[in-house]
Parts: C-alpha cells; structure tokens; sequence
C-alpha cells in the first residue's frame, strides 16, 4: 500500500491528574496513516484505545506530542472529523431524518441550498440503506438500524475522517455482521478514511487495511502493527479458508493472548 501519509501521530502520550495522583495512559504514539485507509486499533481495556480516538476527534487535548490531519494540527473538535460511538447517541425527539439533517444543516448550511441538503441527507440515509425508515424516531427502530443512522449523520458531514469507537460493541452477532458489510461497501465506494477501535479479532481483519496493536496500560503505547494482505471487496464466507485471513488472525492472537496477557485487574 503506497498512500501518502493523511493523519499522523507524533509522539503522542496522555497523562490524567486526580489530586495529586498522575496516571500516564499512552506513552510516545507514532503512527501515519494514509488517506483512504480503514486502519484498526486494537487492545485489551485500559490500553487507552478511546483515549487516542478522542484526541483525534479532538474532544482530548495531548499531553505531549501532537496529531496533524493534512499537515495541520487537531487541537479542538470539528466537522473534517466525525465520530460514531457505541451508543448511537440520537437526538429521540427527531426522526431519522431529522437526527441526519440537524448535522448537514450545521455543517452546510452557508454553501448548500435547503434543497441540496435535503438531497444530500436523503442520499446518506440510502448509503445505509434508513432511507425508507425516515420518519421513524429512535424509539421505533432497532439497535442496528440505529447505528446506521448514526453513520449516516457523520457521514454525511463529508468528514475528512470517519472515527469508529467499537461501533457494533452493543449489536448481535447477526446484526454486527451485516453492519461490517455495510461499512465495507460504504468505505468501498466512498474511499474515506476510517481509524476504528475495536476488541473483537475477527472484525479488525475483516474490515482493515492495517490494525494497530497496543500494549497494556498504564503507559500503553503501540507494540506492533499488522498490514492485512487481503484484496478487496472482501467476503466473509470465503475468507474462513483463507491462507491470508487465518495468518493475520493468528498474529493480532498470538500478540493480545501470549505476549501481550489482558493484566489480572482488569480480566
């Protein structure tokens, strides 16, 4: 993969103080990742995998070192940066289309006309196939259906980089599968550049060109990082036999279980 680099860390650690206590989450965080890439973070609790997302997404300032997007440096939230969490986090009073729209009325409101961000809303609710559900509220849909709807609202805020915090951590499996599929075809088409975080093996080698693997905290850092040889598009079914598949999931196993043991206080 010869992308240029897009989004980089440089030397990026965090630390946090409770009274007189300081506790150093991420220590020294080197990583460049290029533009229309699907890179995974992965790691067991308290390695500090939500920590780095949120100073991406610009909701935590570093202690030390700095993160650039395009050469410049995130130092505060903005819309080139878009985050899906785990909870979905929609408005309930709003209907789907209400919870996409009140986003692309924020971002574009001086550059779009109201027709053009009705026609923009309307064609991300198809990208996740919610277009026939929006006049439905949050009340009224299921969990993955939901999570669609929030992927569709940072997507459709044209973001520079699409942030995923464990997004399918709260789906079963079945509607965790087919949400993996639908981020697969959307990052397919759109070549965007997703930085996700996730425990869950199987889904970092599915959908990543490279997955992050971080040592355990406190003073977590990145111990390794695994380019996944897979061509795309991927299919699940025949990937279960795949030479390729079985050798990147080993690895990202043998770093997480053997080397790198989940520490006794957080198992």
């Amino acid at each position: 993969m010869n992308r240029s680099t897009y989004l980089s860390f440089e030397q990026v650690g965090m630390s946090f103080r409770r009274g007189a206590r300081v506790t150093e989450v991420l220590r020294d965080v080197d990583l460049k990742i290029g533009e229309g890439e699907f890179v995974s973070i992965i790691g067991h609790s308290g390695c500090g995998k939500s920590t780095l997302l949120n100073i991406v997404g610009g909701l935590l300032k570093s202690t030390t070192g700095e993160v650039f997007l395009e050469g410049r440096v995130v130092d505060e939230p903005g819309p080139d940066r878009a985050i899906v969490f785990q909870n979905h986090s929609l408005l309930p009073w709003l209907t789907v289309y209400g919870n996409v729209r009140i986003a692309v009325d924020k971002v574009f409101r001086r550059t779009k006309s109201a027709a053009a961000r009705h026609d923009w809303v309307m064609h991300k609710l198809e990208l996740v196939q919610m277009a026939q559900h929006r006049d439905k509220r949050p009340h009224e849909i299921s969990g993955g259906m939901k999570q669609r709807v929030g992927i569709a609202r940072a997507l459709a805020m044209q973001p520079k980089v699409l942030l995923m915090d464990e997004p399918f951590g709260a789906l079963d499996a079945l509607t965790r599968a087919h949400l993996q599929d639908s981020v697969m075809d959307i990052h397919a088409r759109l070549g965007n550049t997703v930085m996700m975080i996730t425990h869950d093996v199987d889904e970092a080698v599915l959908l990543s060109d490279r997955i992050v693997m971080m040592t355990n905290g406190p003073s977590a850092t990145i111990g390794e990082v695994l380019t996944v040889g897979l061509p795309r598009p991927r299919r699940r079914l025949e990937l279960a036999t795949d030479v390729e598949y079985t050798r990147c999931r080993a690895a990202v196993i043998e770093f997480l279980y053997a080397r790198h043991k989940m520490p006794a206080r957080a198992a």
